[in-house]
């Protein structure tokens, strides 16, 4: 009977410690971004492209693929999964889901405020 409690207490011991260990595999070939927030997303800003991430705008350095497939480029080139290109203009911004939107200008204006200082 000892016994039996002995292997129940070590076998719910050990899923619970299984179970808080869970490790997150992340693949980071291309910046490939599966989980995203509406507010981090690709823009072409004055011919260069720029990436918001955890709210800091910063220079974009490597290739991105967006959760959808599509590719966006350092060059403001994005290549859709079917296939279909497009360059990317100023104010353009690509979300990390691969939707495309176009920035405001007065955002436009507050990124080059944060970006004086």
């Amino acid at each position: 009977m000892k016994k039996l409690l002995f292997l129940i207490a070590v076998s719910a011991f050990t899923i619970s410690v299984n179970a808080q260990t869970g490790k997150k595999h992340h693949n980071m070939n291309h910046h490939k971004i599966a989980n995203h927030k509406m507010g981090e997303y690709c823009t072409m800003k004055d011919g260069k492209m720029m990436m918001m991430m955890n709210g800091k705008m910063m220079a974009m350095d490597k290739d991105m693929k967006m959760s959808n497939g599509t590719m966006c480029m350092t060059d403001g080139t994005c290549k859709m999964k079917d296939g279909k290109t497009m360059m990317m203009k100023d104010g353009d911004k690509m979300y990390m889901n691969g939707k495309m939107g176009k920035m405001k200008m007065d955002k436009m204006d507050k990124m080059d405020k944060m970006e004086d200082k």
